[in-house]
């Protein structure tokens, strides 16, 4: 390719741009001699592939890019006369409609066009206005809003002739890959503040702009005498009953509407998002008259009927800008006048494809040389947070104003169903939709109520498996939500509780404040509607405790506990897990519920199961299921000598630690097993277990022989800062050698092996010397 430079380029601009073209574009560059005056700068964009031939701004134009840009900048000039004429005359003659064969020039009613990629276009109104011609910068501004009205009007009837063929088709090219609304050059913004400061000029009674004779003009068309023979001319650009701010207006809506495709970038993302912002702002600003409305009216159904030329159109491509924000002000504004346009727009701005979690097969929706290899990736917006945040704004916006009316709710529902994909924002419009239905001290909002319960019960569908850190919250919320809509909804939640809960959350929260004595007031139930309801919460229970037994069994038992019939079923669901499916702190904490609910050999019988699953190694001397295997002892013990003699086994062969069975042994043997149960004065005369007869000489051989191995253990690697702490271990091994009938002889013989075995510890076997000889 062969790019000619400006021969009116200094030396020093084209060693520049010739270094700047070879080192970014990858082209080889060719200056031609100066004598090739006839030859413009080649666009460098001839050099990049292209999109669908067309009109740069209506269609598709070519991938631009900062060079682009520049290369544009540098070429700039303003001899046109074309645009001389715009900017410099008040009245056009046919001077150059030879030159309009294809209607570029000027529209059907005569005025004025400007076709420039209208960034471009805008900063030469910017430039105008920044050097001193304010009155030819509203010349090029008010051509280059015809043109955009104009080129609306021919990109709609575009899709209308092509719109079976696009809609059949379900996907679209992007229209716009540089939008107007965060564009560096801000186009929008440059062309609704020179309209608006001659609207409000016009208002001040002191349009001086257009009045070039020095006499007070109006920014609105009229023919009063006091008008200049200038101003009246310039003029002839507005409709009739138009104004410069409702041209300023529509021009907004036009730039705001535009489909365009999200930049890369964190900076060039915020920049969109603040510079709608802006935009609308500044259009908040504006008391909307009944001319405004009508543009307001005229350019919703623009939008709405545009196709893929639209943010708002039927077709949308997957990464274009969202019009949320922009979609809430149109709602605000034109409910009070069109609530059916208010809403149609509103509903149609919740799409956000890019969240669609697949896209269609052979989605060509991007320009070949950016296509993405995987064609349903999420790309990478920064500003996503804020532009779900806005979504969720707009679609609370509709809940509020749709309140008592049950179509456009349902209608608002499924949208909100079928485009918000966080289960956050969801909870967050189902608490909104619940304040607003219960809002009033009279009777809650019905309709709007159901709508809350039904955005609540998808956010639990949405995060029963991949919970939320806020779960245990929704559960709350939606059983209160619930109960306020009545004994059917709280019934039909736990019919279909799998669906929504997990069996943990089901017990815990939804079955137990279903049963509290607060619900049944606040329900205001008869006796017949307790029943019915605390049975379903049973059933419930106990089908949790079935899926779940680990962490519903003890509320399955407490739910059930008013039901003899549901509690035995409860209690057999317990016996049944604990072989295979409850550990033993489960077990455990089960047993002395049966104890506290008075049914000690329930209590006995789980404990004894609770023992078969427990282990404590030798050193585990502070393990916190200590606790509970005291307390199972005990409970034995005060239920009888058989029940002891059963547990002391288990005991046996689940504890290795040597402290713990010597605590067991002496509280075994200071009273008899069965009196602390019964606390009778007859049964007082019982004798104590003999320590030589089984089950307590068991439990002895083996406390002793957790002494020894224990021993022998802590030898292995002891240091010097622990000798005085083993010399104490040692006595309190003593004390437990001589419960034995011949406990001195053992204790003294296991000594000795000590000093033998570990006689190269000297230090440690004198202190063992010193104390036990």
């Amino acid at each position: 390719m062969c790019i000619v430079l400006n021969p009116h380029y200094k030396p020093e601009q084209k060693g520049f741009w010739l270094r700047q073209l070879r080192r970014w574009s990858g082209v080889d560059v060719c200056p031609l001699e100066d004598g090739n005056h006839g030859s413009e700068l080649t666009n460098l964009t001839n050099a990049l592939p292209q999109g669908p031939p067309g009109n740069p701004d209506s269609l598709t134009r070519p991938h631009r890019t900062v060079f682009t840009r520049a290369i544009e900048a540098c070429d700039l000039h303003w001899q046109d006369s074309h645009l001389q004429h715009i900017i410099t005359e008040d009245r056009y003659t046919s001077y150059c409609y030879h030159d309009n064969l294809d209607s570029s020039l000027f529209d059907a009613r005569g005025w004025p066009l400007w076709h420039e990629h209208v960034p471009t276009a805008c900063a030469r109104v910017d430039a105008l206005r920044s050097h001193g011609y304010p009155k030819e910068a509203l010349r090029l501004a008010i051509a280059i809003v015809n043109t955009l009205r104009r080129q609306q009007q021919k990109q709609m009837e575009f899709f209308r002739t092509h719109k079976k063929e696009l809609l059949h088709k379900g996907i679209t090219s992007v229209t716009n890959l540089e939008g107007w609304v965060g564009h560096p050059l801000d186009p929008i913004g440059t062309l609704f503040s020179t309209l608006m400061e001659m609207g409000w000029a016009s208002e001040d009674g002191a349009a001086a702009l257009l009045d070039f004779s020095g006499s007070p003009g109006s920014g609105r068309r009229t023919t009063e005498p006091s008008v200049s023979p200038a101003a009246a001319a310039a003029q002839r650009f507005l409709e009739d009953g138009e104004s410069f701010v409702s041209l300023a207006v529509e021009t907004a809506l036009i730039g705001l509407g535009q489909q365009r495709v999200m930049p890369d970038g964190l900076y060039a993302q915020e920049k969109v998002c603040r510079n709608e912002e802006q935009l609308l702002a500044r259009l908040q600003e504006v008391d909307l008259d009944d001319t405004l409305v009508k543009i307001f009216r005229k350019q919703a159904a623009f939008l709405l009927e545009a196709g893929p030329y639209s943010g708002l159109g039927e077709l949308l491509y997957r990464e274009s800008v969202p019009m949320h924000t922009f979609a809430k002000y149109l709602f605000t504004s034109l409910l009070p006048h069109d609530a059916e346009l208010a809403y149609k727009i509103a509903l149609r701005a919740m799409r956000l494809p890019v969240l669609e979690s697949t896209a269609p097969s052979g989605d060509l929706s991007r320009p070949h040389h950016i296509v993405s290899v995987v064609p349903n990736r999420l790309p990478r917006w920064f500003t996503l947070s804020h532009i779900e945040t806005q979504q969720c704004e707009l679609a609370s916006t509709m809940l509020t104003a749709a309140k008592g009316d049950a179509r456009k709710l349902e209608t608002v529902l499924e949208s909100i169903q079928k485009n918000i994909h966080s289960a956050s924002h969801i909870f967050k419009l189902a608490q909104d939709a619940f304040k607003i239905a219960t809002l009033m001290d009279s009777l809650p909002d019905i309709t709007l109520l159901k709508v809350s319960l039904e955005l609540g019960l998808q956010v639990m569908r949405m995060t029963l498996s991949t919970l939320n850190w806020r779960r245990r919250e929704m559960v709350r919320w939606l059983v209160t939500c619930a109960t306020e809509a009545g004994v059917f909804a709280l019934d039909s939640i736990m019919q279909s509780w799998f669906t929504l809960f997990t069996p943990t959350e089901a017990t815990s929260v939804v079955a137990s404040t279903v049963m509290s004595n607060s619900t049944i007031v606040r329900l205001h139930l008869d006796c017949h509607q307790q029943e019915n309801l605390a049975n379903s919460a049973r059933t419930l229970a106990l089908q949790c405790a079935m899926k779940d037994p680990q962490n519903c069994a003890l509320s399955a038992l407490t739910l059930c506990e008013k039901d003899h019939i549901a509690f035995e079923t409860a209690y057999q669901i317990v016996l049944d897990a604990a072989a295979t499916g409850m550990n033993y702190t489960q077990l455990f904490t089960i047993a002395r519920y049966m104890e506290h609910r008075g049914y000690p050999m329930r209590a006995y019988k789980l404990a004894t199961l609770a023992m078969t699953h427990l282990n404590l190694s030798y050193n585990q001397d502070t393990h916190p299921a200590i606790n509970d295997v005291l307390w199972a002892c005990a409970l034995s013990h005060s239920l009888g000598k058989n029940e002891l003699a059963s547990v002391i086994p288990l005991v046996v062969k689940s504890v290795k630690c040597a402290t713990v069975l010597s605590d067991i042994l002496r509280r075994c043997t200071l009273t008899t097993p069965g009196l602390v149960a019964l606390h009778s004065r007859s049964r007082n005369s019982g004798k104590l277990m003999p320590l030589d007869k089984a089950p307590l000489r068991q439990l002895l051989d083996a406390t002793i022989g957790a002494y020894i191995n224990t021993t022998h253990s802590r030898l292995t690697h002891i240091s010097p800062r622990h000798y005085s702490e083993f010399i104490e271990f040692l006595s309190k091994a003593r004390e437990t050698f001589l419960m034995a009938h011949d406990g001195h002889i053992q204790f003294t013989q296991f000594i000795d092996n000590l000093k033998q075995i570990y006689k190269g510890k000297k230090k440690l076997m004198m202190l063992v010397r010193e104390r036990f000889g």
